[in-house]
């Protein structure tokens, strides 16, 4: 039975095994006209006067494999704000969700469905974090009253999305950090953690579980030939610990191969420091891509939103000789997050190389904070997508505020550009 239920995996892996060729394609004679466009939102609660949008997608971004036009951007976990050493949820119950759209004749955003996250057994997951052994990242979950709440085995904070030719999707998340598999109505099919997350039998190397909370898995895309997946670690690791970890330039690309399930991992060096991010990323090939670098910072106000052209050939697999290994591959008894650049080039190791493509501050004027999903249209276009965080910040004590553009005076919302990249 576990043969013939493998086999079918397989199968199914080799049915989305789809070029990216084709979805460039069939995006390149749209009409983006009318781009930039906010997304379409209700009203998720109101908090002490204070609405809460629901809205939030923009976390991460796919094109349809085979549809003109259509693309899929996903939410992260909810609506919430720092509170003690944790996360109020302002709306505990709410489901992490894809949002499935297009753009129509007229080039305005027309949403098709909704599909909200499952577990296995078809029930509705939250944003809520893992249980200990399942991918906590330590956080404490509280409502917005500040009493704690409890935590979701299946629960996800998505932040980025594949669509595989299949019908069904890949979401990378921050918790495990997990890469989780999702058939066409959103119901769990596998869940891939790093070693020693109690998960599924497949397995990420275990030294990405030290991830810091709130920046794992943040970036996710497939191969050009549809083989393999593609992740990006958006921050420094703690890697063998807070306290060690010296190289804040420092991040990680991991890559999965969804038939074989065997692992690579390449360093990447950020312009900035550990405060800044490396968020999606979309590929152009089999070995090149576009990825997001980004600081928290609005655009207007001295905010860093680039993206950047890199490639995978000739850096070094640094995944070591054992996936089970906490710190992963040392250099002289020195976790990589311990050492310099000059030590990881006397090494020998090379890192991902880069060159910029597109700075949207200086093209666009882009205001947005959170500039974190990205789609390769083809023929040098890019779309380009926000996070809005359900239209809400912290206000310095754990309650939400509205979340003002400084350059607009209006609150922010998920919003689709194109822009041209070199």
């Amino acid at each position: 039975m576990k043969k013939l239920l493998w086999s079918a995996v397989v199968l199914a892996v080799l049915a989305s095994c789809k070029s990216d060729d084709d979805t460039t394609i069939i995006n390149q004679d749209i009409n983006y006209s009318k781009l930039p466009q906010e997304f379409p939102f209700t009203k998720l609660a109101t908090i002490n006067g204070v609405d809460v949008i629901n809205g939030g997608f923009g976390s991460g971004a796919a094109a349809h494999p085979t549809r003109k036009g259509e693309f899929y951007v996903i939410t992260d976990r909810g609506p919430n704000t720092d509170f003690q050493n944790g996360k109020k949820f302002l709306a505990p119950n709410f489901t992490p969700t894809i949002m499935h759209f297009k753009i129509n004749a007229d080039g305005n955003v027309e949403v098709i469905k909704y599909i909200k996250l499952k577990n296995p057994s078809g029930q509705l997951i939250t944003g809520l974090p893992n249980p200990v052994g399942m991918g906590s990242t330590g956080e404490i979950a509280y409502d917005a009253s500040g009493n704690v709440l409890g935590t979701d085995q299946y629960g996800l904070d998505s932040e980025s999305i594949v669509a595989a030719a299949d019908g069904t999707f890949w979401v990378s998340d921050e918790y495990g950090p997990h890469i989780v598999h999702y058939s066409a109505d959103g119901i769990e099919m596998e869940r891939i953690s790093p070693v020693g997350v109690n998960t599924g039998p497949r397995k990420l190397p275990a030294v990405l579980a030290k991830r810091r909370a709130n920046r794992g898995m943040e970036g996710l895309c497939i191969t050009q030939d549809g083989r393999t997946l593609v992740g990006t670690i958006q921050s420094m690791m703690h890697v063998p610990s807070k306290a060690l970890a010296t190289n804040t330039t420092l991040t990680r690309i991991v890559t999965f191969d969804i038939i074989t399930g065997q692992t690579k991992q390449f360093l990447y060096k950020q312009d900035g420091g550990a405060s800044d991010s490396v968020c999606d990323i979309t590929a152009l090939s089999n070995n090149e891509f576009l990825v997001i670098e980004r600081d928290g910072n609005f655009g207007s106000q001295g905010g860093i939103k680039k993206v950047y052209r890199i490639n995978l050939s000739n850096a070094s697999d640094v995944n070591g000789t054992d996936i089970n290994a906490v710190d992963g591959m040392k250099i002289n008894g020195k976790a990589l997050e311990q050492c310099s650049w000059d030590e990881i080039t006397n090494a020998g190791i090379k890192a991902v190389s880069k060159t910029l493509a597109v700075d949207l501050v200086a093209k666009l004027g882009y205001e947005h904070d959170k500039f974190e999903g990205i789609v390769y249209l083809g023929n040098n276009k890019l779309a380009v997508f926000n996070d809005d965080d359900f239209g809400v910040v912290d206000d310095g004590n754990g309650n939400p505020k509205a979340k003002i553009l400084p350059k607009t005076g209006k609150v922010d919302k998920g919003t689709m550009y194109v822009v041209d990249i070199q």
